[in-house]
């Protein structure tokens, strides 16, 4: 536990103490009675309460949208499963305000949905409560999808076999199971639209703003840095208390399943209902995840000329009109280096402390399960300018270093490595541990012969969620990204702050250039499967 410790309280609890220092303390000492202050504030009250609002609405609206498409990626068997898979995980990777542009376009004034049932799109808080379920959709799926295609379905057959109906099956058996896996799904959900910046920030206008946004506000526009060092502190005290009630709760609940080789448990589509089913989530998809990413990709061709390539071809003139420092497929190759990177810190430091949350019991433990998840409930904006203040004096000066890039985007990748592998490791019976240890094998090759081929396919699944979240980093990336190696989402908020059709149509080029990007990445990841066995793991 010692490693992923000491990673965490360097390179994330220095950075933000340090950026709240500069906020609240002074030759004076810590003025505290700012924070008073500030929650007096006349309309901070309003802040506070949509933040939480719009969260929670967010996320039993993606659950809601969301589970029968677990269901469906784990049990059942389709042509194109693994390409749709790649298409439905696409939006996570994306930058928020890529996900924001997007959404305006498409349900904006002149957009090509202004309406849902009668219900105006465009002057209401379900545009974003739609751009958060089309953002986070994947989270559900993946999260949820991959421990369920693990469970043994002879379970619910025997209970039904007893005489349960096969609602009352799966409430009784399945369900249960699943918990785990659904409450980490459900707070890495909250936690992001709780933070939520890039969407609220393009698709909420004055009208709508969050914590994250309101920080942002009070540090870039009005350089009020005690405010925004106030709602820091507040964000992040609650987002803890959030993640020390969910580790209470979900660890009471887990226990050790039966688990299987996915590949015994996905099928045909069976009867009515399952087709229906199916036809349900591929109409869902199509119209939640498809629609928004056709959107990027016809406004990337549509030119003032007519449809063309010019956008594209502006991108290839690297400093053309002063809209790209880089060529763009220079910053293609510096996300594929630094996702790389990170996601190898990532699987290092979340791997190891999985391991140590599974071994060991106790309030230290559960203390430190919630400090894993508190990286994606803090400002990216805070973590990256504190990268910029403390990691800037041997022996760690890393500000022209390459590897602060990788690094920041780790500490946003290890929460979903933990939370990935966590549900499967702690399912895995510890009496095949023991039988081990007991026949002479050691720690690690006991760890190598059980719980590996237990956990590989979460390995695989959390080493694509690293990689995928990597990529689409912007908040912390665009504080220390250098100007000779930019990523992509940063050349894309580039040339979405520029003025002109030019520099839109080409942010919308560079869009679906990280698209085909992350869609290339994530087919290889469906394709790396652990080996097929006839037996039970």
């Amino acid at each position: 536990m010692a490693v992923p410790l000491a990673f965490f309280g360097l390179f994330f609890a220095y950075p933000v103490a340090a950026i709240v220092g500069r906020g609240l303390k002074t030759d004076a000492g810590w003025q505290l009675g700012r924070i008073g202050d500030v929650l007096a504030e006349p309309g901070i009250a309003g802040v506070l309460w949509f933040t939480a609002w719009q969260a929670l609405a967010s996320t039993a609206l993606t659950l809601l949208v969301a589970l029968p498409a677990a269901y469906v990626f784990a049990r059942l068997d389709f042509p194109g499963k693994q390409v749709l898979r790649a298409v439905v995980t696409i939006p996570f990777v994306l930058p928020t305000v890529v996900v924001g542009t997007a959404f305006l376009a498409l349900v904006g004034r002149g957009g090509l949905t202004q309406e849902l049932w009668g219900v105006r799109l465009d002057t209401t808080v379900w545009a974003i409560l739609l751009a958060h379920v089309f953002f986070n959709y994947a989270v559900v799926v993946r999260t949820v999808g991959g421990l369920w295609a693990q469970l043994d379905p002879r379970q619910e057959e025997a209970a039904r076999v007893l005489g349960a109906g096969r609602l009352a099956a799966w409430r009784q058996v399945t369900l249960p199971a699943l918990a785990p896996a659904v409450a980490a799904a459900a707070v890495m959900v909250f936690l992001f639209t709780f933070t939520s910046f890039g969407v609220v920030q393009i698709l909420g206008g004055p009208s709508y703003a969050t914590l994250e946004v309101e920080v942002y506000r009070q540090t870039a526009q009005l350089l009020d840095l005690s405010t925004a060092a106030v709602l820091t502190l507040v964000q992040f005290a609650a987002v803890a208390g959030i993640l020390a009630v969910h580790a209470w709760t979900v660890r009471r609940r887990e226990t050790a399943l039966r688990l299987v080789d996915p590949a015994r448990t996905a099928h045909p589509p069976r009867g009515t209902g399952q087709r229906l089913l199916l036809g349900g989530v591929l109409l869902t998809v199509a119209l939640l995840i498809v629609l928004p990413l056709g959107v990027l990709v016809e406004r990337s061709f549509d030119t003032p000329g007519g449809y063309g390539t010019g956008y594209y071809e502006a991108l290839s003139r690297a400093g053309s009109g002063g809209t790209f420092l880089v060529p763009p497929l220079e910053a293609v190759r510096n996300s594929l280096e630094y996702a790389l990177a990170a996601t190898g810190i990532a699987l290092l430091v979340g791997g190891l402390a999985a391991a140590a949350l599974t071994r060991r019991a106790g309030p230290f433990v559960r203390g430190f399960d919630a400090l894993l998840m508190l990286p994606l409930g803090v400002s990216a904006v805070t973590v990256g300018f504190g990268f910029l203040i403390t990691l800037d004096e041997p022996p760690l000066d890393l500000r022209t270093s390459w590897l602060l890039v990788p690094l920041a985007q780790a500490l946003v990748g290890v929460p979903f490595v933990v939370r990935t592998m966590l549900p499967v490791l702690r399912a895995v019976d510890e009496r095949l541990r023991e039988a081990a240890a007991v026949l002479g094998a050691s720690p690690l090759r006991a760890w190598r012969e059980v719980d590996l081929p237990l956990v590989r396919r979460a390995l695989l699944i959390a080493a694509g969620f690293a990689f995928a979240v990597s990529l689409g980093e912007f908040g912390a990336t665009v504080f220390i990204a250098r100007a000779d190696r930019p990523t992509l989402p940063v050349a894309v908020a580039r040339l979405l702050g520029r003025a002109g059709d030019l520099n839109y149509g080409q942010a919308m080029a560079l869009s679906t250039v990280l698209m085909l990007v992350c869609a290339a990445a994530l087919l290889v990841l469906e394709r790396l499967r652990p080996d097929k066995t006839s037996g039970e793991f």
